[in-house]
């Protein structure tokens, strides 16, 4: 690592889920699951400077969240460092895009921690996207089988507002833990907590003609190709950060 006085910017790139099944609920309440990751070319960017930690949000999401809930606190803690870091917030939150995560992520891969099995203490998608790339992955989200490398491009649609993982993994349960033959398990239960996430889905599936996936807990609904149009965003996925 560089001289710790000297000014950072590193990228935090979204993931994209392109397939989940839910295999089974330990004790402690985690879903096991088995799914297919990507990152892709939508990022958060991270401005870091010495000095006492604290976290700042720009850009087209300026979230606010507390110290204990922020993952990129979490993530400096994990590696026993202070930064003042500003965030360009890109990525939405609460769209199933792990945008907290990949923000963690970014800090423990600039800081040179590598240990994906401890770093799933700070989220389930935090492992996979300390490296990223294309992977499937299991368990809780420690276990990665990394994959090579595919050039694809997805359009995605980003309702105007987010979706409670908590909230959504609750109703999976309540449902009885059904499956979805749309590739993600858990379509059926964002849609019955927000049922507002059909419209989005209905319109991009008339402006692409193909039938539109939830992006992990939602609220983004994604298909394969290049089908732009305004409201929607083009994104291509991205090689291992390192």
């Amino acid at each position: 690592m560089e001289n710790c006085s000297t000014k950072y910017e590193i990228h935090a790139p979204a993931k994209l889920t392109l397939s989940l099944a839910i295999k089974g609920v330990r004790q402690s309440g985690l879903h096991e699951l088995e799914a297919e990751m990507v990152t892709i070319d939508l990022h958060d960017t991270l401005r870091l400077r010495e000095g006492d930690t604290e976290v700042i949000y720009q850009g087209a999401y300026p979230i606010t969240p507390s110290p204990t809930d922020d993952l990129i606190v979490q993530a400096l803690n994990t590696v026993s460092l202070s930064m003042k870091v500003n965030v360009d917030k890109k990525i939405p939150p609460g769209g199933g895009l792990g945008g907290g995560s990949a923000n963690a992520a970014a800090i423990l891969r600039w800081a040179n921690f590598k240990d994906e099995k401890k770093a799933v203490h700070l989220g389930s998608d935090v492992p996979f996207n300390i490296r990223g790339g294309r992977a499937s992955v299991s368990g809780v989200g420690e276990s990665i089988t990394y994959l090579p490398y595919e050039e694809k491009t997805f359009t995605l649609i980003l309702p105007p507002f987010g979706c409670s993982t908590a909230a959504v993994y609750k109703r999976w349960d309540e449902m009885g833990g059904p499956k979805s033959p749309n590739g993600n398990d858990l379509e059926p239960a964002a849609l019955d907590v927000y049922p507002e996430l059909q419209k989005w889905k209905e319109i991009l599936e008339r402006h692409s003609q193909k039938e539109a996936r939830l992006a992990g807990s939602g609220s983004t609904w994604f298909v394969e190709g290049n089908y732009p149009a305004e409201g929607l965003i083009v994104v291509t996925t991205t090689r291992e950060n390192f």
